[in-house]
């Protein structure tokens, strides 16, 4: 479940399916080639490949999905502080494969377990309950996720609304600083929360 960011899914391949849980309910929305599903924070989702599920996921608010703007569904036990929870989770980099997969899913199945005591709980209180408890894991990482949103997606949205005035003043000089970039994989096969991840670093690109 993301805390401030938006995900959406491009399907580009295969078949699979995307279960949420919010306030409002459960549900299943099919994934299949040119699917365009998105959901907002909050949103406790967990996706299913049923047939070579091939998919591009977009997320809001550049670089805080990349500082950990989620928290998995594990069990109550393990959402008692930051330092209970990274033990839970943490895939150490340095790790062999071998190891790293064995922990890729055992988090998994513990998040499996917890997502399924949520869906199948009678009354809203366990989810308000876990929502509290990501809130409080993620309270100390606040400061920084504010300072990336501000070089980020603020910086993003300000750039636009600069870019607005000078039209609105007939001024079109911004256009001249017009430029192309492109850029290949920074790792392939990263272990990421929905599968493996081919990752970009698109970090250093001014918005």
């Amino acid at each position: 479940m993301h805390l401030t960011c938006s995900e959406a899914y491009i399907v580009t391949g295969g078949r699979g399916a995307v279960q949420t849980l919010t306030a409002s309910g459960y549900e299943v929305t099919p994934l299949s080639p040119g699917t365009v599903a998105w959901f907002t924070p909050g949103t406790i989702h967990r996706l299913v490949n049923e047939d070579d599920l091939r998919i591009t996921v977009l997320m809001q608010n550049s670089g805080l999905p990349e500082a950990g703007d989620a928290v998995l569904t594990l069990p109550p036990c393990h959402l008692t502080d930051p330092e209970t929870y990274a033990i839970a989770t943490a895939i150490p980099a340095d790790a062999p494969e071998a190891e790293r997969e064995r922990i890729a899913r055992a988090r998994r199945d513990l998040a499996v377990e917890g997502y399924r005591a949520l869906r199948d709980a009678d009354g809203p209180e366990p989810l308000a309950e876990f929502h509290r408890a990501a809130a409080a894991l993620v309270r100390p990482r606040l400061a920084e996720w504010r300072e990336r949103w501000r070089r980020g997606a603020q910086a993003a949205a300000a750039a636009t609304g600069e870019q607005l005035d000078r039209l609105e003043r007939g001024d079109a000089s911004h256009l001249r600083e017009a430029q192309v970039r492109a850029k290949q994989p920074s790792a392939h096969g990263r272990f990421g929360m929905c599968g493996r991840l081919d990752v970009y670093d698109v970090g250093e690109v001014n918005p």
